[in-house]
């Protein structure tokens, strides 16, 4: 694992954090703004990493479930609140506080989809 920048996943970073503001800011439905917007985080943060950090596909995937993992848990055992950051907005964005099975679901969800695009763009590269 080393550090050299990719100008693909960066820009892939950039329009998914776009998305991701679009949706706070104007979905306010059932569906979209908690599993969408949940599944593409993952996704999101994936990007990020692999913009920054040559490392293998199934290592960022694998260390981006279990991060998000953490932060659901966090979230069950009401980190903010013992944090004493429960009257910080952002602290309660970023981290959140409420836990759900369902954001478990749209977490490994993003994952299978980004491996699935991984390997299809690594099939795809290897036939041109």
């Amino acid at each position: 694992m080393k550090l050299k920048f990719n100008q693909h996943y960066f820009v892939r970073a950039i329009a998914l954090l776009g998305i991701e503001i679009l949706i706070a800011k104007f979905a306010n439905d059932a569906i979209i703004r908690p599993y969408i917007g949940d599944l593409l985080v993952v996704i999101l943060i994936y990007c990020l990493i692999k913009s920054f950090v040559d490392a293998s596909v199934y290592r960022t995937a694998l260390g981006v479930l279990l991060f998000s993992y953490s932060v659901e848990v966090f979230q069950y055992f009401q980190i903010v609140n013992l944090l004493e950051l429960q009257d910080s907005r952002i602290a309660r964005i970023v981290i959140g506080t409420c836990f759900s099975w369902m954001d478990l679901l749209a977490y490994t969800s993003g994952i299978i989809l980004v491996l699935y695009l991984e390997q299809r763009t690594k099939m795809v590269a290897l036939n041109d």
